[in-house]
């Protein structure tokens, strides 16, 4: 026999040894278990510190005691248990979305060459030809109408938009929503006739707990519907996208590149939230993906569903994280909340009472961990009712009743520029409180922000960018959305923009 054999042979036998051990020391420990347990019921009150043996000893028994709760599967059907009929009966509430882009293409320089548009009567051999950009995503059914949500960056901007469901049936479809600041959107099937959808049923997304068993269902990389599983690995995750609302749930389910809308469910089939989000240095999934909440979810769907315009309370106070040196300063411990450093005049916050310094610790009995918290919780709630708002001031804890406002007039009517003029093109809103506290500046700033800018068109080729704050023009102050717009579109010359971009003022002069 070879020096191999020997040792392993050896080395069986020493296994077995061993296995018949611990065998007899896990039957010992339980006969051990049961006397220790009538030992202690009869032991006196001070009981003498333990010895090495004795400690070793109430392990044992504490592992004894975990293992008794697990049970071997008793049947076949418990060996066969399974996450199937929960796929079953979700899978025909997740659809496909395909969204197609059509990008006007560049034209060349030569186009308005007077001595090339003799010949070409126009330059139309200069215009580049369209291009076409699809994205793939996925979508949830929450209506039996046919009314679908998804993620924002799924579709902003598509041109066509089309949605296969699970039996193979292909739609197309109108978005009736798309809200880039929770990244979600809402759309509806065309022509779907008295066919009803079976939608998925919203749950409370409050109730999750790291740990919770979830189900991750889309079209990853395009390969048809696709079911993943995991766990709730984190609740309230921050830094993950640049939208305004950000309380992301965190899951190990693998979720990749065309999950995006997809259904995050429970183990009843309820949607817990939106897919929306990986964290990867490849591209594809390393277990850390991000969901959007569905109490977030429900209420862009129902706006959606309504066809209302979304309606967010607006706080009007500017917040930021609770560090340990502040918590140190005003007796707060631990260190958490939203900070109030600034409120805007007239606000919901003014009216309620609050105060700079105060230090906002839960909305209606949710704790807020971080001042982004705090947004997320408000912006769930339905504007007209009211919130009971907890908050640290003069080292206690109090608490207020706030009635939720919506953001002053103005906000969010955007206007857009066209017809003969420089400007046309460009989409301005009024820079009112509520935009001015988005885009970090004072509460008290004035003039007309841009919020888009058409590829191709007179502003774009003019150098104007999404963002920038339009002070004046020629002269005439921007008050409001209106006022530019009546200036833009009158005839001049040559126009003086005075604008504000990435925090400095800038004049130029440009012809009409």
């Amino acid at each position: 026999m070879s020096n191999r054999t020997v040792l392993l042979a050896s080395g069986l036998i020493a296994v077995a040894v061993v296995g018949a051990a611990l065998g007899a020391v896990w039957e010992q420990g339980r006969t051990q278990n049961e006397t220790t347990e009538a030992l202690v019921a009869e032991a006196p009150a001070a009981a003498q510190p333990a010895t090495a043996p004795a400690q070793a000893v109430q392990v044992a028994q504490a592992v004894q005691v975990a293992q008794a709760d697990r049970q071997l599967p008793t049947s076949q059907e418990q060996m066969q248990l399974s996450f199937a009929p929960v796929v079953k009966a979700v899978s025909p509430s997740v659809v496909n979305v395909y969204a197609t882009t059509v990008v006007a293409g560049s034209r060349s320089p030569f186009a308005n060459d007077p001595f090339f548009q003799r010949f070409f009567g126009g330059g139309s051999p200069f215009d580049a030809a369209p291009r076409e950009s699809k994205s793939l995503g996925s979508g949830v059914i929450v209506n039996e109408s046919g009314v679908i949500l998804t993620n924002s960056h799924v579709v902003h901007g598509a041109t066509d938009v089309r949605v296969a469901t699970a039996d193979g049936r292909e739609y197309a479809v109108d978005v009736a929503l798309d809200d880039e600041k929770t990244d979600l959107a809402v759309l509806k099937i065309k022509n779907a006739g008295q066919r009803k959808f079976q939608p998925l049923t919203f749950a409370d997304s409050d109730q999750l707990q790291v740990g919770d068993l979830v189900l991750a269902i889309g079209n990853p990389f395009g390969v048809g519907q696709t079911v993943t599983s995991g766990i709730v690995s984190a609740l309230a995750r921050t830094g993950v996208e640049s939208n305004n609302y950000e309380f992301f749930i965190q899951t190990d389910a693998a979720i990749n590149p065309g999950n995006s809308g997809g259904a995050l469910v429970d183990l009843h089939g309820n949607l817990v939230g939106i897919n929306t989000a990986i964290f990867s240095q490849s591209g594809g999934s390393v277990g850390i993906g991000f969901a959007i909440p569905a109490n977030m979810a429900r209420v862009i769907a129902n706006a959606g569903i309504s066809g209302a315009p979304i309606q967010r309370p607006w706080f009007g106070a500017r917040t930021q994280d609770v560090t340990a040196d502040i918590a140190d300063s005003i007796g707060l411990d631990p260190p958490h909340g939203a900070l109030i450093t600034e409120i805007a005049k007239g606000s919901s916050a003014e009216k309620a009472g609050f105060k700079p310094g105060d230090v906002i610790l839960s909305v209606d009995g949710a704790t807020i961990d971080q001042a982004s918290n705090f947004d997320y919780r408000i912006a769930t709630k339905p504007v007209g009712e009211t919130a009971k708002i907890g908050f640290w001031r003069d080292h206690k804890e109090q608490e207020m009743d706030l009635t939720l406002e919506a953001a002053p007039a103005g906000t969010g009517q955007a206007i857009e520029i066209n017809g003969n003029t420089r400007f046309a093109g460009t989409t301005v809103e009024t820079l009112s409180p509520a935009v001015a506290q988005e885009l970090g500046l004072d509460f008290n700033a004035k003039g007309v922000v841009v919020t888009a800018i058409a590829s191709g068109s007179p502003a774009d080729q003019m150098g104007l960018q999404k963002g920038d704050i339009i002070i004046s023009l020629n002269g005439t102050e921007m008050t409001d959305a209106e006022t530019f717009k009546n200036t833009a579109s009158s005839r001049a010359n040559t126009w003086q923009i005075v604008l504000q971009r990435g925090g400095q003022v800038f004049r130029s002069f440009v012809s009409g």
